[in-house]
């Protein structure tokens, strides 16, 4: 097959990375990419947002296959533009990206199709998500509707830090994703990540992870992307993971395909997991970033015939094998992240970070200057590695980012310690 990834951070470098490796792979172009893709796939200079430009290379190339990384895109509709051609397309459609592109739109999905989730109201005007915030108290979680690159969720534990939230929102610090906004209940509990492959019909369970969204550690600071994860999530036992695809995955495939928008693609559900089982945070329509990461260093079967039964409607004939050894990534960000990074210094020492075995540098930020390596992200480098434990995996990690020379990069120190506390225990 001829394939198309669209996107180009660290996400992207994984899944690059592990398609790359099948028989059944011709020729990988990635559109924009980045220098760590450069080094498995052809990079192409399209924009993910010109869908013209895309097919029209799709077209030229004699593509077979187009998987979409990043959330806008999807949103915005390209799997429908890419399908009308006549493609194949691994990502869902604009009406089943909804689940991803406005968060009230989810938790009316959970409402008629009693998925288990925190209770909610949708508003479209500060005072009246105020005065609700004051009628139910902290903690309190305030949520801008649309996309907003992972950071438009505030968990205010004070009144006055949720209602600092709402005006954010309505005054454009999210910009069109916080024209409506989302108040919901505070769930307490241990947070995990569980992805599916679907094809419209059917969910094969697709690997489960946990990630750490604050950016100091400890788990203390402001919220981000994620700061690194690690894979197996030990908060889901097989009674977790089934009771998730039973209470809340299932109902949403059946709840999608009778709205008229049957779920194909990715579906990552953000779930804490609660004294009385699995409730929905929020779904995502794509590959977490960095979970991905993980899950491709653990993943033993071939992605890319997983990606394209997925998209064939064919996933009744799969299943999934993973390695035993658990997976972690730790990510190295820009100075000044995730409110203003710094762009533009120099990164020295990648190649020698990855030499060691069970070891792989996943590219999310950079670029090439003048034969540099050089910042051009928040998040720039994800240092994945695994072992037999948690901890050997986080020893790994870490010693690798040890050979890594770039001053003006940080990254946490603790990244896995909820798991390796369990192993310990």
């Amino acid at each position: 097959m001829n394939v198309l990834l669209i996107g180009s951070g660290g996400r992207e470098h994984a899944l690059a990375w592990k398609m790359a490796a099948s028989p059944a792979l011709t020729k990988l172009y990635c559109a924009p990419g980045n220098p760590g893709i450069a080094n498995v796939a052809t990079c192409v200079e399209l924009d993910p947002s010109d869908h013209a430009q895309i097919i029209a290379f799709c077209k030229d190339k004699s593509i077979d296959f187009v998987v979409v990384g990043p959330e806008a895109p999807l949103v915005a509709g390209i799997a429908d533009d890419l399908r009308a051609e006549g493609f194949s397309v691994f990502g869902p459609s604009k009406a089943a990206a909804r689940l991803e592109g406005s968060k009230g739109f989810t938790k009316d999905i959970c409402a008629r199709f009693n998925i288990p989730t925190g209770a909610y109201q949708r508003f479209s005007e500060a005072d009246a998500a105020k005065a609700y915030v004051r009628q139910q108290g902290a903690p309190i979680v305030v949520k801008a509707d649309g996309l907003a690159a992972g950071k438009g969720v505030v968990v205010a534990f004070e009144i006055q830090e949720a209602l600092d939230a709402v005006d954010a929102c309505f005054e454009g610090a999210f910009g069109g994703a916080g024209a409506e906004v989302v108040v919901e209940e505070y769930l307490d509990g241990e947070e995990a990540s569980f992805f599916c492959l679907c094809d419209g019909k059917v969910a094969l369970p697709f690997g489960t992870a946990q990630d750490h969204k604050r950016v100091g550690d400890g788990d203390t600071g402001v919220n981000t992307g994620g700061m690194g994860a690690y894979s197996p999530a030990p908060v889901m036992s097989q009674e977790i993971i089934d009771r998730t695809m039973r209470e809340l995955i299932e109902p949403t495939m059946r709840g999608m395909a009778e709205i008229g928008a049957p779920f194909s693609g990715v579906l990552f559900a953000g779930l804490m997991i609660t004294k009385d089982g699995p409730k929905l945070i929020e779904y995502n329509t794509r590959f977490g970033d960095p979970e991905t990461q993980v899950l491709m260093l653990r993943l033993k079967d071939d992605l890319l015939l997983l990606l394209k039964a997925a998209a064939d409607g064919a996933l009744d004939q799969m299943s999934v094998r993973w390695s035993d050894d658990p997976a972690l990534t730790v990510v190295m960000a820009a100075k000044g992240y995730p409110t203003s990074p710094e762009k533009g210094s120099i990164i020295k020492g990648v190649e020698a970070a990855a030499e060691a075995d069970a070891v792989e540098v996943f590219h999310a930020g950079t670029t090439l200057k003048d034969g540099d390596l050089v910042a051009n992200g928040g998040r720039v480098l994800n240092v994945t590695a695994s072992g037999k434990t948690v901890q050997l995996a986080q020893e790994a990690a870490y010693k690798a980012i040890s050979k890594i020379d770039w001053p003006e990069g940080f990254y946490r120190r603790d990244i896995g310690w909820r798991a390796i506390e369990r192993e310990r225990s």
